[in-house]
C-alpha cells in the first residue's frame, strides 16, 4: 500500500446490557457519556475515512461520533461461538472442561463454534491492508484494537492480550514506509 496511513482506533460505548456476558452483535450501546463522545468527536481528524465493525455497539458508536463509516467484517469482535449471549460466570461455572482450556491458552484457543484470537488478528491483518492512505477512524471492539496492536508492535497473540482498551478510549497507530508507529494506547479523552 503506498502512502502513509493514520489510524484513530476507538472502542465502542458500553453494552447496554448485563455485565460479563459475552454479547452478541445486535447488543445496544450505552450512549449516556456524551461528555466523553463530544471530546472524542473534537480529537478525530476531519475529512478522514471511517470504518465500524458491523456490529450495533459500533455502528450505534460512531453515528454518535458524527460518523457514517463503512462496515468491514474483519473488524468484529473475536467470535465467541456457542459462548456467544452467555455470561462468564455460568459458563466458568458450568461450561466444563472447555472453558477452562480455553483460557489455559486464550490466543490460541476456540470457544466452540468460534475463533481464536489468533484468528481475528490474521482477520484484522487483512482489514487494515486494505486501507488506504491517509487519516482513518475505526470503531471497534476491544479484540480489534489488541489485534491491530499485535500487528502493529510485531507482537505474540498472548502479549497482545495484555493490553487494557477501555470503552470509549482512543488508541493511535500509524502505518509508514518504515513500518508501524504507536502514538498512544487506551486514552480516556475528556
Amino acid at each position: 500500500m503506498e502512502g502513509e496511513t493514520f489510524l484513530w482506533l476507538i472502542r465502542h460505548a458500553p453494552v447496554d446490557g448485563v455485565a460479563g456476558t459475552i454479547h452478541a452483535p445486535d447488543a445496544p450501546a450505552d450512549l449516556g457519556d456524551r461528555a466523553q463522545l463530544q471530546a472524542l468527536r473534537q480529537r478525530l481528524p476531519r475529512d478522514s475515512a471511517s470504518y465500524a465493525s458491523p456490529s450495533r455497539r459500533t455502528v450505534e458508536t460512531a453515528r454518535a461520533l458524527g460518523l457514517e463509516p463503512d462496515l468491514v467484517g474483519n473488524f468484529s469482535e473475536q467470535d465467541f461461538g456457542d459462548w456467544t449471549g452467555r455470561r462468564h460466570d455460568e459458563l466458568a461455572a458450568s461450561g466444563g472442561e472447555a472453558y477452562a482450556q480455553f483460557w489455559g491458552d486464550p490466543a490460541h484457543a476456540r470457544p466452540p463454534g468460534g475463533e481464536s484470537f489468533e484468528d481475528q488478528v490474521a482477520r484484522v491483518r487483512h482489514g487494515l491492508s486494505r486501507i488506504g492512505a491517509g487519516p482513518a477512524t475505526l470503531v471497534v471492539h476491544s479484540g480489534t484494537i489488541r489485534a491491530a496492536l499485535c500487528i502493529a508492535l510485531d507482537l505474540a497473540p498472548q502479549s497482545a492480550l495484555r493490553f487494557v482498551i477501555d470503552p470509549l478510549s482512543l488508541t493511535r497507530i500509524d502505518r509508514l514506509a518504515t513500518g508501524w508507529r504507536v502514538v498512544s494506547v487506551n486514552q480516556r479523552v475528556v
